[in-house]
């Protein structure tokens, strides 16, 4: 199923929010112009390298990440010569993805504005880093800092010491933007197509997507938002603790010195836990007979489940939680992360001589199956479609 066959995107952006929408696009049969800048050498995640990878390739692992499917194309969009040569492109084109720093993309003529003269139906898809300071630039880890993310993220305070904040190793932010900015597209597709079924002529068919980073943010902070907006709660530091459910994302080492994570939300699951780590007297206490009881006391808590499970080894109590439907999971490692998702890691054709692999962004299924994605292109090298 080639669920964007016929569909044209070009993308106007670079790093991993904009380029992961291109993707998706490419994963489900669109064709996606990636246009790079000339005189920065292209997206700057080519160089993005980790000490191990070919110096003297364009193509890094960290581009790999978010530019499969796409064919390249390097253009000085400062040069007239050159952004005319981008404007023939346009009234082929469905969707533009865009990101710039506040005026840049006016500056060099590929602003929202003025593409949609040359195209009336265009989809202009744009992320920023702010809504309201629109002449700030964005930065994952700025605005993970911003939106609250480090300060409720990371070590829980002791006595001893004040915890640190942590951010997600991975750039989050983005990630959630570029779900949104996905969301907003499709959007903008499904409204074009009812104007253009129902004859609406008055409707305009095009128009301009916008998602910021710090709003994509805020949007997903969820149950801890609505903590301090219903109740006042301002949420701390609680390592892997949970502020309303206690034993929840808890993690334990285990006698083999592996670790465990258990989602404890019932009273039901905690007993049965309990039962597993030998310690069936616990749910009767009145300490712990109930979720408010043992978020109020978890302090007394962890410690004892701390040493149970120190008594049994990871295999083990992953078979006996489980087989209790007590939510429990393995701490795992790339590698082991990579073997349990191997559904989902893109492969280059055998017919082509690239050691190159990248995971699906596009993972929702038809009817119980993944879109086919076996003639995908690989992320390609630096002005691909010129060679």
């Amino acid at each position: 199923m080639k669920i964007f066959e016929g569909l044209k995107v070009i993308e106007l952006a670079s790093v991993l929010a904009g380029p992961s929408v291109g993707q998706f696009f490419a994963e489900g049969g669109a064709q996606v112009l990636k246009i790079e800048n000339t005189t920065a050498g292209g997206d700057v995640t080519r160089s993005w390298k980790l000490p191990n990878e070919d110096k003297n390739s364009t193509i890094s692992a960290y581009f790999s990440a978010a530019n499969w499917g796409k064919v390249s194309l390097s253009l000085d969009l400062t040069q007239s010569s050159e952004r005319k040569q981008f404007y023939s492109l346009l009234p082929q084109t469905d969707i533009v993805i865009a990101s710039y720093k506040w005026g840049d993309a006016a500056k060099l003529g590929v602003d929202y504005d003025t593409l949609s003269k040359l195209n009336p139906a265009l989809i202009y898809g744009t992320i920023a880093g702010y809504t309201l300071e629109k002449e700030k630039v964005g930065y994952d880890a700025i605005i993970q800092a911003e939106a609250g993310f480090l300060y409720m993220n990371g070590e829980a305070d002791t006595i001893e010491r004040k915890g640190k904040s942590v951010k997600m190793p991975v750039a989050l932010v983005d990630i959630l933007a570029a779900h949104q900015l996905k969301e907003g597209i499709l959007a903008a597709l499904w409204r074009r197509e009812k104007i253009k079924n129902n004859n609406l002529s008055q409707e305009k068919l095009g128009t301009k997507v916008e998602v910021s980073l710090f709003d994509a943010a805020v949007s997903s902070l969820a149950n801890q938002a609505t903590n301090w907006l219903n109740a006042g709660h301002i949420p701390q530091r609680l390592g892997n603790q949970h502020p309303n459910i206690v034993p929840y994302g808890s993690t334990f080492e285990t006698a083999d010195g592996s670790e465990v994570i258990i989602a404890v939300g019932t009273d039901k699951q905690f007993s049965n836990l309990c039962e597993v780590l030998g310690l069936a007297e616990l749910p009767h206490q009145e300490a712990f007979k109930t979720n408010p009881k043992r978020v109020e006391n978890r302090q007394l808590l962890l410690p004892i489940l701390e040493k149970a499970f120190l008594r049994y080894e990871k295999k083990f109590l992953i078979e006996s939680l489980e087989a209790k439907n007590v939510p429990v999971g393995g701490v795992n490692a790339m590698p082991e992360v990579m073997q349990k998702a191997a559904h989902l890691i893109l492969e280059v054709p055998q017919n082509q001589n690239l050691n190159l692999r990248g995971v699906r962004n596009f993972i929702a299924r038809f009817e119980g199956n993944y879109l086919d994605v076996s003639d995908l292109k690989p992320p390609p090298f630096l002005a691909q479609s010129q060679k």
